[in-house]
């Protein structure tokens, strides 16, 4: 299924010449976070939130309050991963979406991409879950996929998923294999794991040999 297909219109924009008291009636009878503003020439100037609305008088209009006016949206072209960032960055629910001249063709509602998020293979595919570390400038993607695929394995996603001036922090989600062979190979690569969804022999044999040590000195 497209993302187009995602597109929903039963919301549409309000007029900038609305009163308040309309799009505070309108956030009493829905969930969203956010309702799209457009001016009379339909073109959308905007989204105005249901905080800031609570917080307007209700007999002006939204154009008495166009410096609320929050100026997000995504392109009927954006991809996926991009549309999810400007969900988070903008912390809004609806996420209107406009064509190459902008004009207004609808919008995306949070949990329908969610939804189709978690159809993707890197979550609905069956295998485990690698976080790894290492300097900033010492990692490569190309690295971990020849690393991945020496051992066997499938890389079915990646992603950093934490970075500082320092370390970077990267998600795998492996198929195919166990992960405990791909985890040893980081290792000599020099890689910190943080963590490993599955057993993971080396840290086992270092409790038991750490065990050994205390009986052994105990005597």
């Amino acid at each position: 299924m497209k993302l187009s297909d995602f597109i929903l219109n039963d919301i549409k924009p309000l007029n900038s010449k609305s009163k308040v008291g309309d799009l505070q009636t309108l956030f009493n009878q829905l969930t969203l976070s956010h309702v799209p503003v457009e001016d009379d020439n339909k073109n959308y100037i905007g989204s105005f939130s249901e905080t800031d609305a609570h917080c307007c008088e209700s007999h002006k209009t939204l154009l008495d309050y166009s410096y609320s006016f929050e100026d997000f949206y995504v392109r009927d072209t954006t991809i996926l991963l991009d549309i999810i960032e400007a969900f988070a960055v903008n912390s809004t629910n609806i996420m209107p979406v406009l064509n190459s001249r902008n004009e207004y063709l609808g919008y995306y509602e949070l949990n329908d991409i969610i939804h189709l998020l978690g159809e993707s293979p890197f979550f609905s595919e069956t295998g485990g879950v690698l976080v790894i570390e290492k300097g900033i400038n010492d990692y490569s993607f190309s690295e971990l996929s020849q690393i991945v695929e020496s051992n066997g394995g499938r890389l079915l996603g990646a992603f950093i998923s934490k970075m500082n001036t320092d370390l970077v922090q990267i998600t795998l989600k492996i198929g195919n294999t166990a992960l405990n062979d791909v985890i040893q190979t980081f290792r000599r690569y020099s890689y910190n794991i943080v963590s490993g969804h599955e057993e993971d022999s080396y840290l086992e044999n270092l409790k038991e040999r750490s065990e050994y040590l205390k009986k052994y000195l105990n005597i």
